[in-house]
């Protein structure tokens, strides 16, 4: 008996490059789960809804996983929100592939809250388990909102406590954000799994700085990076008012955003931020990077900062610690446990530019602390390889469906 798994991830495609405006690091969570459970022996389908008529409609990702393209409203870009009212369509596309391929699924491990609200609909057609992983919540995005455009919807909320009420499982990446799950939406605790994100170790590896800078064309200035979305609630505005304080020979460089982003969006903001603070030599945009380039900027620079004002987990700090950079982050969600504070990196009070400069200067003083928390990351990183990540998935698919999982092999989770 093969596990059969079917994978929603209906808002955003887990093939697409991290760091524009819908894609993150749940994109990297689902496909590297997919692609590690199934070198495991399982089979993974990930329907996506299509944003792109003229893509194939199946991606193979590897042996036993693959992606599908369903139309679900028109197939472009759309608001998260809007998504929700083509739902019916999406689970109809998902059905109508079952049915054409002649498969039943064991179970549905839906991503977000739109993917959940699927998710429920598939369970009541074929009578299996539901696993549900949020990554972000619509409570917590709220309580740090600061303008009226950075709340959510009351239709995101609503429908995340009927999913919190409904799953089978709710997955967590740490124990900050189940404490969250709870408190906020009165999950039951025994029903909420604690799996910590991955992060690809044979890709992200360490680096000597002055190589990776030399690979990347790049002077010997010291720089700091920050990778991710360009939204409000990323903190950038508190990075940039930090590298006013700090010596004028020190670059960032900001990866991420979409390239069709709006000309009156945040990130064209950004850049008004960055000439009216005197910084535009200093400060560089390069929008999303491939990932095996990606590499080399955290090997390159002092350290990688994350001044966000709500994580539910942080993929770019594990990332940049397996490479043996240091992380500064806001000490907020699950930053405070997935960085080590004063081990693998230093957490900072959220939205204090002089308390995130402090530290930052600090680090670009000191080139043996720099190294101590570098060396010590690059361990805590590998404690978090996707074989380990896919091994708890799999502990979890099997108090479900204990028939289906028994005959996997053992993941590769050797730390």
């Amino acid at each position: 008996m093969t596990l059969r798994v079917a994978m929603l991830s209906v808002h955003t495609c887990p093939l697409a490059a991290p760091g524009g405006k819908e894609t993150g690091g749940m994109n990297v969570y689902v496909r590297e789960t997919a692609r590690e459970l199934s070198r495991m022996g399982a089979h993974v389908d990930v329907f996506t809804r299509s944003q792109n008529p003229s893509i194939p409609r199946v991606v193979e990702m590897g042996h036993g996983a693959r992606v599908i393209h369903l139309p679900a409203g028109p197939e472009a870009p759309m608001p998260r929100e809007e998504i929700h009212r083509h739902l019916d369509q999406f689970v109809a596309g998902v059905e109508a592939f079952r049915w054409d391929e002649a498969l039943d699924y064991d179970l549905v491990h839906a991503h977000y809250w739109l993917s959940g609200v699927a998710g429920l609909a598939l369970r009541d057609m074929w009578g299996v388990p539901v696993v549900q992983m949020f990554h972000t919540l619509g409570r917590l995005k709220n309580s740090v909102a600061r303008t009226p455009a950075e709340v959510e919807p009351e239709l995101r909320i609503s429908e995340e406590s009927r999913l919190v009420d409904a799953a089978d499982r709710v997955v967590a990446a740490n124990v900050v954000e189940r404490a969250h799950l709870v408190w906020y939406y009165g999950a039951p605790v025994e029903r909420v799994a604690v799996i910590p994100c991955g992060v690809d170790t044979d890709l992200f590896q360490p680096l000597a700085s002055a190589t990776a800078k030399d690979l990347l064309e790049l002077g010997p200035e010291p720089l700091f990076l920050y990778v991710g979305r360009l939204q409000p609630i990323k903190g950038l505005e508190t990075l940039l008012q930090s590298m006013t304080r700090l010596d004028g020979s020190t670059r960032l460089l900001i990866i991420g955003g979409d390239q069709d982003e709006p000309d009156n969006g945040h990130a064209a903001h950004l850049r008004e931020r960055v000439a009216a603070l005197g910084l535009a030599r200093r400060v560089r945009f390069l929008g999303t990077q491939p990932q095996r380039r990606l590499r080399l900027f955290y090997a390159a620079a002092e350290a990688t900062v994350m001044p966000s004002s709500y994580e539910s987990f942080g993929m770019v700090a594990l990332e940049a610690m397996a490479c043996g950079c240091p992380v500064v982050a806001s000490r907020v969600g699950g930053l405070t446990t997935t960085i080590k504070d004063g081990a693998t990196g230093h957490l900072v009070p959220e939205g204090d530019p002089a308390a995130l400069a402090s530290h930052l200067d600090r680090l670009l003083r000191d080139r043996r602390e720099r190294d101590r928390l570098g060396a010590e990351a690059v361990r805590w990183a590998a404690e978090h390889r996707w074989p380990c990540v896919a091994e708890a998935v799999c502990r979890l698919y099997s108090e479900l469906r204990p028939a289906a999982v028994q005959h996997l092999t053992q993941a590769r989770c050797r730390t």
